[in-house]
This record gives structure tokens, sequence and C-alpha cells, in this order.
């Protein structure tokens, strides 16, 4: 699967239903050696004007499931 395949999907907690945030401004770590990736930072934004940024930081392994239109998040498995 391509990035741009994943950049629009809604990311959705499955602990909480909670909306994480789409991939679209998302930033990525790679492992040196093997290329895969590792984590995803989601950029959180808070209040009418957009400030208060913080990032919602994902391992590739909370991944659960990729689906047409959303991606399932796994947060118990956090680190």
């Amino acid at each position: 699967m391509r990035w741009s395949e994943l950049v629009d999907k809604e990311c959705i907690d499955l602990v909480n239903g909670e909306k994480m945030g789409k991939l679209d401004q998302a930033d990525l770590s790679f492992h040196d050696k093997t290329g895969k990736i590792e984590t995803i930072w989601i950029p959180q934004s808070q209040g009418w004007l957009k400030k208060n940024n913080h990032q919602t930081e994902l391992s590739w392994k909370m991944i659960k499931k990729i689906g047409p239109e959303t991606i399932i998040i796994d947060s118990s498995k956090r680190k």
C-alpha cells in the first residue's frame, strides 16, 4: 500500500472510539536498516485558532486494521 492511499484515512482508537486524526500532515520515523515504518506522529491542534499544537505518537504495531476509509488503532498496545 502506498502512503498516498493512507493519507486521507481517519484514524480511530479501538479502545475508546476517539478520532485520532488524519495522516495528511503526519511525520514518520523509519528503522534505519530495514526501512520499515516504526512510528507515526499525528499533529493535534486544539482550540479555534489552532494553537496549543502537540503530536500523538503511534507505533506501527498499534495498527489493527486498514479499511477503505478508516485505520483502526489499538491504544492499549502503547509503549
